[in-house]
């Protein structure tokens, strides 16, 4: 298991890779939803692996990833090249803010001293990744949005999500995991078609263990009077070729969101596949990698054996 400590806060990685022998090929960037980990792009990473070195990570607060530390795990953590005590500000003023998720990927590539990266994205992953794109297009070539879109404020339904998202986080006991077929229920919503065992297993396993701050938080920064005004004017500027992907009975970010949204800019194209929902790379992995594989024209590898 691979950390790199990013604005002070330690985050997982992984590299999936294929050996080649042609050049270097070019860096694709995974970034997971809302109480996930990177654990649920691993397929989609393998079966693109033969064109790119796919780096996955988990959001600050979720997966293997630490959430925000403590002032004395701050103080643990901080360079020695640099003022403790700047640096115990610096990570004590990090917020949930998708702005501040878009700038830690911005530290992370810088870590690893990596540019021109294509980012691939997912729901909450997907709205922090357009922000990344217009903050720092100079890094990346191409983006793809998966299941992301624009919405518009309701107040009352939005009081209500914060209520029952704040009493769903708080009610997370561990032993939830270990009852027969609540994987099953947990996923129910989010899918249209079924997924393996292991993936719904692992999605409930990653819910159970997000950190309580970034989870509650997230919830109020994502779905938010400020969001549903910031996200048209972001996906209007976008200057970065970039795919919109939606799933034809997505219940969480309906396609007519990301409709909407790919309707505000020629740079975005979009595309709906039919019979998913939430979850179009795991729910029909073939059409969602052949839809990739067209926009970045590339053609996949033949099959040996």
């Amino acid at each position: 298991m691979a950390y790199i400590n990013v604005r002070g806060v330690e985050h997982y990685y992984e590299w999936v890779k294929k050996p080649s022998n042609s050049l270097a090929k070019p860096v694709m960037v995974f970034i997971h939803g809302w109480a996930g980990s990177a654990r649920y792009w691993r397929s989609t990473a393998n079966a693109l692996s033969d064109e790119f070195d796919c780096l996955l990570y988990d959001l600050r607060g979720f997966g293997r990833s630490r959430g925000k530390p403590t002032i004395a795990q701050a103080s643990e953590s901080v360079a020695v090249s640099q003022s403790p005590q700047e640096e115990l500000a610096a990570i004590q003023e990090l917020t949930y803010e998708l702005e501040e998720y878009a700038d830690d990927l911005a530290a992370l590539l810088d870590e690893l001293q990596l540019q021109g990266v294509y980012i691939n994205a997912h729901s909450m992953g997907a709205s922090i990744a357009t922000l990344f794109l217009n903050r720092y297009p100079q890094k990346v070539e191409r983006g793809i949005l998966t299941c992301s879109g624009v919405f518009e404020y309701d107040e009352k339904a939005f009081a209500a999500f914060h209520k029952f998202g704040g009493y769903v986080v708080k009610f997370r006991p561990k032993w939830l995991g270990k009852i027969p077929f609540v994987d099953r229920m947990f996923m129910a919503r989010f899918l249209h078609r079924p997924i393996p065992k292991v993936e719904r297993q692992a999605f409930l396993q990653d819910f159970l263990e997000a950190d309580y701050d970034a989870a509650l938080n997230t919830i109020f920064t994502s779905v938010s009077k400020a969001q549903s005004e910031v996200m048209p004017q972001e996906f209007a500027k976008l200057t970065v070729p970039t795919l919109l992907v939606a799933g034809e009975y997505d219940k969480i970010i309906p396609a007519q969101m990301g409709r909407q949204a790919a309707a505000m800019n020629d740079k975005v194209e979009f595309v709906m596949l039919p019979n998913t929902a939430h979850f179009p790379m795991l729910e029909d992995a073939p059409t969602y990698l052949r839809r990739v594989r067209e926009f970045l024209q590339i053609s996949p590898q033949p099959q040996v054996g």
